[in-house]
């Protein structure tokens, strides 16, 4: 992957902090018995440049990681490295799909684990647990197991997000590249195009109808991918001010003319049945596997963890491809080659786990370059560390176009992140489940989301982040 400085020059991660406190209603659930007090109870050894912060010898660390498109077995895969380091202290890897059902608990009961991926559509609210959190400061100042300083070895803009109230509460491990995905040998053979414009993307659906096949489709608990491709398109096609409105739960946020209009496009796509019926109904990697092993539709929006999640159910020379969401018109705001990019997967280490230390050494080993690399081979996807991928990108079409892509933007990426930060995916796939069946129509879709925005807005237990 290049190592242009890229995110050095994104226009729109202008996010600015605000506010001290945490929701009450969320708070609620997850503070508890938490406090700021450091629980640590694990054996303690001397800090230097390979122990930076001072794991004792044999000290176990527990991880809980988000079982999703990376699977887990990237952190265990620094288990041995760890007990190297360490005198045999074992790392233990608990995978999770119900991160808030799960550890919402523990973070009330004051036992949280060492180190947790709060990640994925049942994820925790930043704002509910920030307070709980170690400052990951002293992670990014530490020196990797190659003796390099790990703030020197990311992607710049790459810890933006993981910000909450002044502090570095939050270490997004993975370079995420968000758009629509096609088989490029589907496309080939049928002489499609990527789509640059909804007005593209329809004509796209005419003719798929016309080959037997859907334009997309989707899975239940997935189903706000489609809230991602609507806003990618409208603040492609508004610009910053769209951002800024979405990103500050403006009162007439998602009533937005841009908006609207991608709501309508989105509204007749469904209405001509270009969405492959009974998504609703329909396990999330299963409606991926209708795309890329039956090819039942022909798009798919999503981010670039989607090669690596369906690798195994993915029909040979399907030659996976990644391209910009659209906009609404050929006159947007941003250039066509202008795209939503962002680092996920987010890591915390919480202040009353029994091994901070080893959480964040968990961290540390990941970043190195080893680590690092590892990932990117196995996943085939990038992690925020700068020089992991060769230019053959291991082989991966998927992988070669989010370079391409990259390439392609030069400084005009993109990125937003109300859902992370209020929690609101949940209720969005409620929503966007309806609207996708075509039993709520945009008007309903624009009413629903709106109401979750001016609810967070009037509760003033909720710190809000100012979106500039």
């Amino acid at each position: 992957m290049s190592e242009s400085p890229l995110f050095q020059r994104r226009r729109f991660l202008g996010l600015v902090l605000a506010g001290t406190l945490v929701p009450v209603g969320l708070s609620a659930c997850a503070a508890g018995g938490g406090s700021d007090t450091p629980a640590d109870s694990a054996p303690t050894g001397e800090v230097s440049d390979t122990n930076p912060f001072g794991v004792g010898e044999g000290a176990a660390v527990e991880a809980v990681i988000f079982d999703g498109g990376y699977g887990t077995d990237y952190v265990s895969a620094v288990a041995a490295a760890y007990a190297d380091l360490h005198k045999g202290g074992k790392l233990t890897v608990a995978p999770s799909t119900q991160i808030s059902q799960q550890m919402q608990p523990r973070f009330v009961g004051g036992n949280p684990p060492d180190l947790l991926d709060n990640s994925g559509a049942n994820a925790i609210g930043l704002a509910t647990i920030a307070k709980q959190l170690e400052d990951l400061a002293p992670l990014t100042k530490a020196k990797n197991t190659e003796g390099d300083v790990i703030a020197d070895t990311l992607y710049p803009g790459m810890l933006d997000d993981g910000y909450y109230d002044g502090r570095l509460v939050q270490l997004n491990y993975v370079l995420t590249v968000y758009g629509l995905w096609y088989s490029k040998s589907l496309f080939d053979a049928n002489g499609w195009k990527a789509p640059t414009t909804w007005d593209d993307v329809l004509a796209l659906g005419a003719q798929a109808k016309t080959a037997g096949k859907y334009l997309f489709c989707w899975g239940k608990e997935a189903a706000s991918y489609y809230l991602t491709l609507a806003v990618e398109s409208a603040i492609k096609e508004g610009g910053d001010e769209v951002r800024v409105k979405l990103g500050n739960l403006d009162a007439d946020a998602w009533s937005h003319p841009v908006v609207q209009a991608v709501f309508a496009k989105m509204e007749q796509a469904v209405q001509a049945g270009y969405f492959l019926p009974g998504g609703a109904g329909t396990q999330f990697t299963a409606a991926q596997a209708q795309w890329t092993q039956g090819q039942q539709a022909v798009l798919y929006p999503s981010g670039s963890w989607i090669e690596n999640e369906m690798k195994s159910q993915t029909a040979a020379d399907f030659q996976m491809t990644g391209c910009p969401a659209p906009a609404v018109s050929s006159g947007a705001a941003m250039p066509a080659e202008s795209f939503h990019a962002s680092a996920g997967e987010p890591f915390v280490v919480p202040s009353q786990a029994k091994n901070k230390a080893g959480g964040m050494e968990t961290l540390r080993l990941m970043l190195s370059k080893e680590g690092a690399t590892n990932f990117a081979k196995a996943k085939l996807s990038s992690t925020i560390v700068k020089g992991t991928v060769p230019a053959d990108a291991f082989g991966s079409t998927a992988l070669a176009s989010q370079i391409a892509m990259l390439d392609a933007a030069g400084e005009n990426t993109f990125t937003f992140n109300f859902n992370d930060i209020y929690g609101f995916t949940s209720q969005n796939n409620v929503l966007w489940n309806s609207f996708l069946s075509g039993e709520l129509d945009a008007a309903g879709l624009t009413s629903g989301l709106q109401k979750q925005f001016d609810d967070t807005r009037a509760d003033d237990s909720v710190v809000k982040v100012k979106v500039s």
